[in-house]
């Protein structure tokens, strides 16, 4: 059953991804990946949120939004392919904004939606 709740929340996280990096990236000019940034930075918040609810989130509630869903919204593949891309292309300051950015706005993210959630959960 938690195989079949994760296969199924990935269902929804990876095409999401791909719309939503498209979306995104297309508004901008810029060789920063907002499309990636964008995908990551949501997750983590998703991901923080239901951490932060503790035991108030049923395992498999858990295991469809935050390993199915998150797990396949999110990509540290791609946040690293990225970034190497950009280092190849020489911008190196879009290749040191991404690392510091994703990872700053990241775990702030899912720090600030873990205490949320706690604080109004727990």
């Amino acid at each position: 059953m938690t195989v079949l709740l994760i296969f199924l929340g990935a269902t929804v996280g990876a095409p999401l991804r791909y719309l939503t990096d498209q979306a995104v990236q297309s508004r901008h000019q810029s060789l920063f990946p907002w499309g990636t940034f964008t995908v990551n930075l949501f997750g983590c918040l998703v991901l923080g949120g239901l951490a932060g609810a503790g035991s108030a989130v049923p395992a498999p509630l858990f295991a469809l939004l935050g390993t199915g869903f998150c797990g396949a919204l999110t990509t540290y593949s791609t946040f690293g392919y990225e970034t190497v891309r950009l280092t190849e292309r020489r911008a190196y300051f879009a290749a040191a904004a991404n690392v510091v950015v994703s990872l700053a706005a990241g775990v702030g993210g899912a720090a600030f939606a873990y205490q949320t959630v706690h604080a109004l959960v727990g």
